[in-house]
């Protein structure tokens, strides 16, 4: 139905994918797979989310067995209870939380003021209904609204924690109830220069793990080593970075557990002021990451996205800027890797 409302003509096929927090960016990991096995030339990884109206809490019932089992029983945790657990087990305090959140607000702040997201936002055009009289007013959506530019350590140390009673994590530090949408456009690089169309990037690897459920904030902490891994590269050769900021707790993690330079990581802010909007943020992380790499020309050549995962999981891509791509570029041994969960402990 979505589809047909895009206009697109009942000849195009379609299908969903759903690994949650990540459905954006397997959406694309998909489509590029298909492309390079042949099965057709062109496709579109989309990924959507309206938090405002689908209900996030499962309704359902679950399997009694479940209860016999912890790790399954912990896929039932909410992230929050997952995001205190991350903090609990690996030191990272509420100060580092709240710094990490500021650091987002600021950054996405200055990004929008520069106008950096103009060319991968398209506006659109909806209506606000005042729910008190019902009147509704028109209105175009053309920047993030969830961004406080004003946001300091101070005032976020006011709030208090919501998932545990002496916890850290907050609504200041964790990523907002937001609605979005994102689609990036894959071909064969030759139907793109046969077409006359800009490369904006070299999708090159992919990679799902699977971590502790009671600890999923982990999930990129294992999935970005297995991903550059797999591109024949090493952190070092990483020029950008995306991470998803869930929660501060685990971001934070993240980058510590790897070691990364934090100028290279969410340079105009992440989830904590963007939002996160769960099926969305793998297909904007494309849009960000290789807008970004596009700016920086020459300097930036490789770029990693990636997320944590609901239930217990991780995943990680790699993109290659699309102007500086050769046929030598992934040349390196590529030994088989074997990731598990204790590995990030």
């Amino acid at each position: 139905m979505a589809a047909f409302y895009a206009g697109f003509p009942e000849t195009v096929p379609v299908r969903t994918v759903n690994r949650q927090c990540s459905s954006g960016l397997q959406a694309v990991a998909d489509v590029a797979a298909a492309i390079k096995a042949g099965f057709y030339d062109i496709g579109i990884g989309a990924g959507l989310e309206s938090m405002t109206v689908n209900p996030m809490a499962w309704e359902g019932s679950v399997n009694p067995k479940v209860k016999a089992f912890e790790q399954a029983q912990n896929c039932l945790l909410p992230m929050g209870v997952t995001s205190e657990n991350v903090a609990h087990r690996f030191g990272v305090t509420r100060k580092e939380q709240d710094q990490a959140a500021v650091d987002s607000h600021r950054k996405a702040a200055a990004a929008t003021a520069a106008g950096k997201f103009k060319d991968e936002i398209i506006p659109v055009a909806t209506k606000i209904v005042d729910p008190k009289t019902g009147d509704e007013k028109p209105v175009t959506i053309s920047v993030d609204d969830g961004i406080r530019p004003n946001t300091s350590v101070s005032e976020l140390a006011k709030l208090k924690p919501v998932f545990k009673k002496d916890g850290t994590t907050t609504a200041g530090n964790s990523s907002q109830v937001s609605d979005g949408a994102g689609a990036v456009l894959l071909m064969k690089r030759s139907v793109a220069m046969r077409k006359g169309l800009p490369i904006l990037g070299v999708f090159r690897t992919f990679a799902a793990v699977g971590v502790d459920p009671a600890i999923m904030g982990v999930g990129p902490a294992v999935a970005i080593p297995a991903a550059v891994k797999s591109a024949g590269l090493q952190l070092d050769d990483i020029d950008l970075f995306e991470i998803n900021e869930a929660f501060a707790s685990q971001f934070v993690y993240c980058r510590n557990k790897l070691g990364l330079d934090p100028e290279k990581i969410n340079v105009n802010g992440g989830a904590l002021a963007i939002g996160h909007p769960l099926g969305t943020t793998g297909a904007r992380c494309v849009a960000t990451l290789l807008h970004e790499m596009k700016r920086r020309g020459r300097d930036c050549r490789f770029g990693v996205i990636s997320m944590c995962i609901g239930t217990g999981m991780g995943a990680a891509a790699v993109f290659e800027r699309g102007d500086c791509a050769d046929e030598l570029c992934n040349v390196r041994k590529v030994e088989s890797n074997n990731f598990l969960s204790k590995d990030v402990l």
